[in-house]
């Protein structure tokens, strides 16, 4: 799409890009069915489903075959008769959807991509480009949505055609997620508990922001040393997430800082002194245990030994008394 105006250009910033878990599993399988191990080839595929202006839902994809030359990026190959019958094809399944964009696995921007995107512009008036990344190590939502535009410079030269960045989110339909929480269900690890989960997932978002920070860096970097023209749109955005930062000058702010940092703390060392508690009981408990059971074991065995005392005693009396009659009848 064309966009030579800012309020153009807001709207198309404004749309969000809803990717559903069925569309997310079939590239994955596109892409593991195509991709040798440790490869560094993408795969593309078609979009479809609904385009409801300030929201594109993405229900439904399939792959097509595509061939690029990784040392020459203006050199690839996209079957343009492949989507002409699979797109027959998926209008007798269903009519209601639409083919809206296309994918591929990226992880990021290609040179070709802009080129890819003019052809697919025979089919879909506003294409929506979605890159998936399908890496095992990502963090955070696996997706990213472009719209192509084409950039008005403030110096008056020449437009360029680019990519502007849109939101993306992962939803699904009551169907999708029972499905989805069954493939949780069969891949959850059983020996981690509730709260190794909930730290684990922490652990994930924290990587996540971390990924996101290095990206604004790396681009703030690159604008300072001019390799990257200044965009004032991202310039905006970076000085509302600035603005929300709390203020650590303020002594009332970090006096409640410290005061909830006190209480988590509080928590954590009730709990470890709980713990502490709870075990040495269980020590105790096992020991008192323990000699209970050796002093039974000692209290039968005494008496296994007094028992027998008894039987020796009574034999012998017997053997003393068949001895005094045996001598009593000798005489």
């Amino acid at each position: 799409m064309v966009a030579t105006s800012t309020e153009q250009l807001s709207a198309l910033s404004n749309t969000t890009v809803v990717v559903h878990p069925l569309v997310l599993l079939s590239v994955a399988d596109h892409h593991a069915r195509s991709v040798p191990r440790g490869s560094s080839k993408r795969v593309v595929g078609i979009l479809l489903g609904q385009d409801n202006g300030s929201t594109i839902n993405v229900a439904n994809s399939f792959g097509i075959p595509f061939e690029e030359d990784e040392k020459d990026s203006k050199t690839w190959f996209l079957d343009h008769n492949y989507i002409d019958s699979m797109w027959e094809m998926f209008k007798k399944v269903n009519a209601r959807e639409r083919m809206i964009g296309w994918y591929h696995t990226g992880p990021k921007l290609r040179a070709s991509d802009q080129e890819i995107n003019d052809l697919l512009k025979r089919y879909i008036a506003r294409p929506v480009m979605v890159i998936v990344d399908v890496r095992p190590q990502t963090v955070g939502i696996p997706t990213d949505a472009y719209f192509a535009v084409e950039e008005i410079k403030d110096d008056g030269t020449e437009t360029r055609k680019t990519f502007l960045h849109v939101p993306s989110a992962i939803e699904a339909e009551e169907a999708e997620e029972i499905g989805v929480e069954h493939l949780l269900r069969d891949i959850k690890d059983s020996t981690t508990t509730t709260l190794a989960t909930r730290v684990a997932e922490q652990l994930a978002s924290l990587r996540g922001l971390q990924s996101r920070l290095s990206d604004i860096q790396s681009y703030l970097v690159d604008v300072a040393s001019g390799k990257m023209p200044l965009n004032h749109q991202i310039s905006y955005h970076l000085q509302d997430a600035l603005n929300l930062l709390p203020d650590l000058n303020d002594q009332e702010l970090t006096q409640s800082f410290v005061t909830t940092t006190n209480d988590e703390q509080l928590v954590v060392y009730l709990s470890s002194l709980l713990r502490a508690v709870i075990a040495l009981h269980a020590l105790v408990d096992n020991k008192a245990s323990i000699g209970r059971a050796e002093l039974e074991e000692s209290k039968s065995e005494k008496e296994k030994e007094k028992g027998k005392g008894a039987k020796s005693e009574e034999k012998s009396d017997k053997e003393d008394s068949s001895k005094t009659n045996i001598e009593d009848k000798g005489l």
